[in-house]
């Protein structure tokens, strides 16, 4: 009983890291959105120079560095959380029903990065196209997304193919960690518990299920779990790197506002709707 009762004091811990987490992202998310309209009213207005695009770009690269540094601390906190409580990193109470729908080992999937910077990159082109059309294409480039070389684009292809490479082999071993747990360890010591249990007072017995076989046997399961998951991770974080260092600053501006927008947006609407769904299932 103490162990679930420290347990659930370091869930809740980690939600509270994660609620002010949020707060922090969104803040980051003005301060792109901010950049990104400066950025481009900048282009319209002033003359282009060497020194003002240079010095253009290293605040934008100071803002983006700033940004992925917030993601780095976020996986350096919840790698300290997962060595003390694995399952509870695995299965988030802090999220909703509809992130946990979309969950890949205890977070996002690292190959829908790639999804996300297409989609972004094809609206932006979308509306370059529209602008075009209406005779509102300025001279220069905006140098968001729509402004891709295609040297970026063969970087992020290639990269997107080693990225679904490693996930499917991380997926595989989360696969053969899942299917672990119907080895013979296991299935033999439910046997023993079970008889354990009968033999007592035709119930549940505490003593049985307390037995430390089966925590042993747990524990070495858990280890398992966490080696996966910190790999799923690691993947996670590089692969957002990566993107970032293929872009330009104002192009990695672009592609962390879309990111930004997508979790909080989705983190909103699944709240809102977990909450709807509880009120209707109270009613008579």
């Amino acid at each position: 009983m103490a162990n679930t009762n420290i347990l659930e004091v370091e869930r809740e811990s980690f939600h509270r890291f994660f609620e002010c987490w949020l707060a922090e992202q969104n803040q980051h998310l003005h301060d792109l959105i901010t950049a990104a309209k400066n950025n481009t009213t900048s282009a319209a207005t002033n003359p282009t120079t060497t020194a003002a695009i240079n010095t253009s770009s290293r605040s934008l690269g100071t803002l983006v560095e700033r940004v992925v540094k917030h993601y780095e601390h976020y996986y350096e906190v919840k790698s300290r959380w997962v060595k003390q409580d694995v399952l509870g990193m695995l299965s988030p109470s802090w999220l909703s029903s509809l992130e946990d729908a979309f969950l890949w080992i205890g977070g996002w999937r690292p190959s829908m990065a790639f999804h996300l910077f297409h989609s972004k990159s094809g609206l932006q082109l979308e509306v370059r196209v529209a602008e075009f059309i209406r005779g509102f294409c300025s001279s220069g480039s905006k140098g968001d997304l729509a402004d891709l070389s295609s040297h970026q684009l063969t970087q992020v292809d290639q990269m997107q193919q080693r990225t679904v490479k490693e996930e499917r082999d991380i997926s595989e071993k989360m696969a053969k960690r899942q299917e672990a747990v119907a080895d013979s360890s296991l299935v033999g010591l439910s046997h023993v518990i079970t008889e354990l249990m009968d033999a007592g007072n035709g119930g549940d017995d505490p003593v049985a299920e307390e037995d430390p076989r089966v925590e042993y046997a747990l524990a070495s399961k858990e280890e398992g779990l966490e080696e996966v998951l910190h790999r799923a991770d690691n993947l996670r974080l590089r692969t957002l790197k990566a993107i970032t260092h293929i872009l330009t600053p104002i192009q990695a501006v672009h592609f962390l506002i879309a990111a930004a927008e997508l979790h909080l947006r989705l983190h909103d609407w699944g709240k809102k709707k977990d909450a709807t769904t509880r009120a209707q299932s109270s009613q008579p």
